[in-house]
């Protein structure tokens, strides 16, 4: 698919994800948000400490788990979603922090804006961007999360020199994702549904890891990887064989990294 069919596929079907409150997007089954947060690293009390409606059960990891987010630091959310990420980091940052989310979706930004008001976050903020061209300045965050997002973009070279650009001098960046250990058949790269599902545009994992490093991070760690269970593509209509080859080839990553203080 062409770059600009890309974001305007990601677009619409996130936004009928907003628009309908489900599920059923990065590796994830279709089962309840609570049990896919379960799977995916988050606790009962995370969980239940947002808002109603801020998870969607759309991420593969918990990258706030990771990031030791500090009393009064500035945290940025790539892909944002409906803003279970930024309120997790926003009660770490406290009053005197702030956390920006950044999305592409407009629902998911109205969703994510009524969630933070009805929640009483005033330390959080969504902006309407893509995360290729993000709406923050440079040198401007200490942390950067993202939550099974990247893999969405067409440019995902961009987006780490992105994140690169707007993180203070050693700040860091924590990154769950969707990668592959081999390469997948081009029936299921030309996939819509698996491609939403974040597995039809993933890439191999040393090619991930190495835009990290080609962006200028530094101190890069894959902190932890599992595999895919068989239900996060069994609906997509691909057939059985290739849907289970794209499902073993597939993996849930966790990335850490640097940019340097000088």
């Amino acid at each position: 698919m062409k770059e600009e069919k890309i974001r305007q596929t990601v677009r619409e079907e996130y936004g009928k994800i907003a628009e309908s409150g489900g599920s059923c997007g990065c590796g994830c089954s279709c089962t309840s948000t609570g049990e896919i947060g379960e799977k995916i690293g988050y606790s009962r009390d995370e969980m239940e400490a947002v808002p109603e409606g801020a998870n969607l059960g759309l991420g593969c990891g918990n990258p706030t788990a990771h990031a030791a987010i500090k009393e009064g630091e500035v945290i940025i959310d790539l892909g944002s979603g409906a803003g279970f990420d930024c309120f997790l980091a926003a009660r770490k940052t406290g009053p005197k922090g702030r956390v920006i989310g950044v999305d592409m979706t407009a629902q998911m930004l109205e969703r994510a804006r009524e969630n933070a008001r009805r929640g009483g976050y005033g330390n959080v903020e969504f902006r309407l961007g893509e995360i290729e061209n993000l709406p923050v300045a440079d040198n401007y965050a200490d942390k950067l999360i993202s939550n099974c997002v990247i893999n969405l973009s067409p440019d995902m070279e961009r987006v780490f020199r992105e994140a690169y650009r707007v993180l203070k001098p050693g700040g860091a960046l924590y990154v769950s994702d969707i990668v592959l250990v081999e390469d997948l058949s081009p029936q299921v790269r030309e996939s819509v549904t698996l491609y939403i599902g974040c597995i039809a545009g993933a890439l191999l994992r040393d090619e991930y890891m190495k835009l990290v490093e080609k962006a200028g991070f530094t101190s890069i760690k894959l902190v932890n990887e599992s595999p895919l269970p068989y239900e996060a593509v069994e609906r997509t209509g691909v057939p059985q064989a290739e849907a289970q080859k794209a499902c073993d080839s597939a993996r849930s990553i966790m990335v850490t990294a640097n940019k340097p203080k000088n």
